[in-house]
């Protein structure tokens, strides 16, 4: 067992149903909207994973709220009421509020209804249901991904100490796309801009990846994005650069012409 494999470790979380409301929303970039969440229902919220997901419950069109299950349930099946898998940005226990940050493309209906949530309108929030603790005090940590990937990266590179070394590869549409990415960490960081070009090509973020510098010593390597680009992410840093598949994740946040994917799905090698 490497080191990596005796510091990382894998918690379960109570599968709680929760109703909460909007308390505040703004635009962070020109594709990326935040809602801020609060409620009493976020009593025991728990989110120890920087790439945990949470499952959303939007309300169905012209309903006031969604319909959550009980405790021990499964979700009622509620004509038009949508779910998608979205990054737990921020979770403030002490202010009781609950960040996610969407980003803005097409009519889907979880784009819709950020962009058109106001102070007071519920939304319904199920998980996280476990994470995968990655320990933070490795030698290096790579972090690659498109705008559906910039919560989840945004948070890490919060969460990381000095002393540590990321490499990071964000591929965004334009320059507009880009956000602040604060960190204590000496970051190389590389925007990758689409210039028009449609989403989900792997050769912008591969050429990215490959021409990274990784260091001697334990790393961690992390990307999610497009499912074929999650896919050949993977191939590359696992049959190319020889990392150890235990301390490699590559996630398919989205496929490639598939209307309403997002669901969360680990991309084979």
């Amino acid at each position: 067992m490497t080191a990596f494999e005796r510091l990382a470790r894998r918690v379960r979380h109570d599968l709680k149903p929760r109703l909460l409301t909007v308390r505040q929303t703004g635009q962070l970039t020109a594709t990326l909207h935040r809602v801020v969440l609060e409620g009493a229902d976020l009593e025991g919220f728990v989110s120890l994973g920087f790439d945990d997901h949470v499952k959303l419950v939007l309300p169905a069109p012209g309903a006031a709220r969604p319909v959550l299950p009980r405790p021990g349930e499964g979700l009622p099946a509620i004509a038009g009421q949508a779910l998608r898998d979205y990054t737990p940005r921020r979770h403030d226990a002490a202010a009781g509020t609950l960040a996610i940050d969407f980003v803005m493309h097409g009519d889907g209906p979880a784009a819709s209804w950020a962009a058109a949530a106001r102070p007071g309108d519920a939304l319904g929030v199920l998980g996280p249901r476990g994470s995968f603790v990655v320990p933070a005090e490795l030698d290096w940590h790579l972090l690659a991904g498109d705008e559906a990937a910039l919560p989840a990266i945004a948070r890490r590179l919060e969460e990381l100490p000095a002393g540590t070394r990321a490499f990071v590869a964000v591929e965004v549409a334009e320059l507009a796309a880009e956000l602040p990415l604060p960190s204590r960490a000496q970051v190389e960081l590389r925007w990758l801009h689409r210039h028009g070009r449609a989403p989900g090509d792997a050769a912008a973020q591969l050429a990215a990846v490959a021409g990274f510098d990784l260091p001697p010593g334990a790393g961690y390597a992390w990307a999610a994005a497009e499912a074929g680009v999650a896919r050949a992410l993977r191939h590359h840093l696992v049959a190319v650069r020889g990392l150890p598949p235990a301390q490699v994740k590559a996630a398919a946040y989205w496929t490639r012409d598939r209307a309403g994917s997002g669901g969360v799905v680990e991309a084979a090698a």
